[in-house]
């Protein structure tokens, strides 16, 4: 049972840093610091808009952007949070 929640801990983890570079990434896209048309950026940020858009979709529509800003990125990083906490407690 140990070995499962550890899977989710690292799991949950690299969720976390791909929902985080996905924030990033779509800064750089609207100050147009990055090329959105070079293949390799486009092949990337798409990638990250199907790892995180399934997470973000349900989020957005119970709470939807405040005066423009986007906080279902927020929510998702508090849940993981939550989440590893709870697996943490049932580890030990």
């Amino acid at each position: 049972m140990g070995a499962i929640i550890e899977l989710l801990l690292v799991l949950l983890e690299i969720y976390y840093w791909v929902v985080i570079i996905a924030v990033i990434a779509s800064w750089l896209v609207q100050f147009n610091a990055v090329n959105a048309h070079n293949p390799l950026v486009r092949q990337i940020l798409e990638f990250l808009y199907a790892v995180t858009e399934p997470v973000f979709r349900p989020v957005r529509q119970i709470l939807p952007p405040i005066s423009g800003i986007d906080l279902s990125p927020l929510v998702v990083l508090l849940g993981i949070w939550f989440l590893q906490r709870l697996l943490v407690r049932a580890l030990y």
